[in-house]
């Protein structure tokens, strides 16, 4: 309600074309943000539906990660301002985008959102893959569940891959463990950098006995 309230009297401009479309990135814009491909997130090897690829398989707890656009030029925009200049309705443009990457996934399973740093919650306000997921499951009736919780303050900002899988050892814990035994799980964030946060989500869910857990992410760096 409020964010609506704000656009009635500061209407958005477009980070792509700059007019005042009442969103961060108008329809035409939208239209040139550089789509990633079906491919495995770990090695870009082409895949089917954004499957894993079996070379990597032993790598990673995760077996599919969608990803909607390459994190550079207007999306990697779009999220640094969503996250750092506090324009959540970005958050909302981001949950629509992703939304067509549902379709990849089974039809029984639940959204979990990767909990961010209780610090940077505090600064923004909100924690940005929970708006995500709430908004997902608004628009396409997934179910959603909160759990994962995070244990450290660790910001993964600027770390090289092995400082990130350092940062994140261990970082999260189950709760509600009677809801992740036996489910299909997909994670929920904007961003999977090294994947990191995500194999380390991913590993806390299924040794509390998840059945399989995927990833949905709306951008990824080439």
């Amino acid at each position: 309600m409020i964010d609506s309230i704000v656009r009635l009297f500061a209407p958005f401009q477009c980070l792509g074309c700059g007019h005042e479309k009442d969103r961060l990135i108008c329809q035409n814009c939208l239209e040139t943000l550089p789509r990633v491909p079906s491919r495995c997130y770990v090695c870009k090897a082409t895949t089917r539906h954004y499957d894993v690829c079996e070379s990597c398989k032993p790598r990673t707890p995760l077996r599919r990660v969608a990803v909607f656009a390459h994190h550079a030029d207007l999306a990697k925009e779009l999220v640094h301002t969503a996250k750092y200049e506090r324009a959540k309705a970005g958050l909302f443009e981001i949950a629509e985008m992703m939304a067509v990457l549902l379709p990849y996934f089974d039809d029984d399973i639940v959204l979990v959102h990767v909990p961010t740093a209780t610090s940077r919650i505090r600064e923004r306000g909100y924690d940005q893959a929970e708006v995500i997921a709430r908004r997902l499951t608004r628009q396409t009736n997934v179910p959603r569940a909160r759990l994962l919780a995070r244990l450290g303050q660790a910001h993964q900002v600027g770390s090289k891959r092995s400082e990130r899988i350092a940062h994140v050892k261990d970082v999260f814990r189950p709760v509600h463990e009677e809801k992740i035994k036996g489910a299909h799980i997909v994670l929920v964030d904007d961003v999977c950098t090294t994947g990191a946060s995500l194999e380390s989500a991913a590993r806390t869910l299924k040794r509390a006995g998840a059945k399989r857990v995927d990833a949905i992410v709306f951008s990824q760096p080439n």
